[in-house]
């Protein structure tokens, strides 16, 4: 049951944030949380961030916190953000807004002191929830709370308008549908998301990817990506999208679930795309993914296909996450539980014989000696990783037959 007051939550007794309220008291009834630390607190939800909303301009806001010894970093002055930073944690604090211009990327705004001005500039109602940090009384001017308690997402005022302000929101839409909307569809925003769609062009690739992978982190976005499958949303920036992006993010997940196993990012993103490295590599230079992701695509979708035999294999030349992944991407369904198996508990062994190894066996120091420390490794890793005996026992094969060829040559 969703009610009219914040309910007591763990995050409002932090010493430090009590300090930052003490200093930003103003005339027109601030400050007050507002966003997220709202909304999930009244869902019974963790609270990761903690947003502040005052009719205090920027400056103020410095000033009273440096003089109440709380460091102030101006992080959005120009939209009225400062952040004030005390033990260990930070607070995002914003003056009161109306959007004054917007071209679908940024606004250009001017700082406000009506609490109702500053809620009609936010993007779902859900989203637009404040709370008197003394009182816990909540401020809702969009029937935030009738769409929180129905988990329906709803675009305040005109979804278009919404969306023509900021084109980000057509993605932050799916995002926030895939967390919180299980209830009705919202038709018109679903539309408005699809007549803008050609809108998302005209922002940089980096904030689309940031915002595709806050989306596939989620537990279960599925449905959100169906729906922008059908309305068309990922035309404009993801050309390659598999024709069967939905169906495998959702065998996908479903194993998660089934195995009780974590799938990593790069995993999600996959399941979305056809398996060819070099489309692959395509959209992450598209979308300036980074170094780490981008390598991360590549040892998932080099690795052989996935057999209980062979999966340690692909562990020991990448890592027990890629081998993870591949297996639950691209395993058959009878053979993902039996390579999940093989990986679990297992450390990645090494190799005990080295090159001093095999000169003390008889070869010379030299090429010879990187060339054939690689077959016995090939022969180890065939074999399933045996112990030291068999190692050695290989070197000794290995080598006696180098040496027999080098006679013979």
């Amino acid at each position: 049951m969703i009610g009219n007051s914040l309910p007591d939550a763990e995050w409002q007794h932090a010493e430090g944030l009590k300090k930052v309220l003490a200093v930003l008291g103003d005339a027109y009834g601030g400050p007050r949380y507002v966003g997220g630390a709202v909304r999930d607190t009244l869902l019974g939800l963790p609270v990761a961030d903690v947003d502040i909303a005052t009719a205090l301009v920027p400056m103020d806001v410095i000033d009273r916190l440096e003089a109440g010894g709380i460091k102030a970093i101006p992080t959005g002055i120009e939209h009225g953000t400062v952040t004030a930073a005390i033990d260990g944690k930070n607070y995002e604090i914003t003056t009161l807004r109306r959007d004054v211009a917007t071209d679908g990327r940024r606004a250009t705004v001017a700082f406000a002191t009506d609490w109702h001005e500053d809620a009609a500039r936010r993007d779902f109602t859900i989203n637009a929830l404040y709370a008197d940090p003394e009182s816990g009384e909540i401020f809702d001017y969009f029937n935030g709370l009738g769409d929180l308690a129905a988990h329906r997402l709803r675009f305040i005022g005109n979804a278009n308008e919404r969306i023509a302000e900021d084109f980000l929101r057509i993605l932050r839409y799916f995002r926030f549908f895939a967390r919180y909307g299980s209830g009705e569809l919202d038709a018109e925003a679903i539309a408005a998301c699809a007549k803008g769609a050609h809108g998302l062009t005209a922002l940089s690739r980096e904030r689309i990817a940031q915002e595709l992978a806050r989306i596939l982190s989620l537990r279960d976005p599925v449905a959100s990506i169906e729906l922008m499958i059908t309305n068309g949303v990922f035309a404009p920036f993801l050309p390659e999208l598999s024709g069967s992006a939905a169906h495998d993010l959702q065998k996908l997940i479903a194993r998660e679930q089934q195995c009780a196993q974590i799938i990593s990012l790069p995993a999600r993103f996959l399941a979305l795309l056809n398996r060819d490295a070099a489309s692959v590599d395509k959209v992450a230079a598209r979308l300036k993914l980074s170094n780490k992701m981008r390598e991360g695509f590549a040892r998932r979708l080099t690795a052989p296909s996935p057999k209980p035999a062979n999966i340690r294999a692909t562990a020991y030349h990448a890592d027990i996450e890629t081998a993870r992944d591949v297996a639950m991407l691209y395993a058959t369904d009878t053979d993902v539980p039996k390579c999940l198996a093989q990986l679990e508990q297992w450390e990645i062994p090494s190799l005990a014989v080295k090159g001093g190894d095999l000169i003390k066996l008889g070869l010379k120091a030299g090429p010879m000696v990187a060339k054939t420390l690689q077959a016995i490794e090939t022969a180890w890793i065939n074999e399933g990783f045996p112990d030291i005996k068999r190692q050695n026992e290989l070197a000794a094969q290995t080598v006696n037959a180098a040496l027999s060829d080098t006679k013979d040559a």
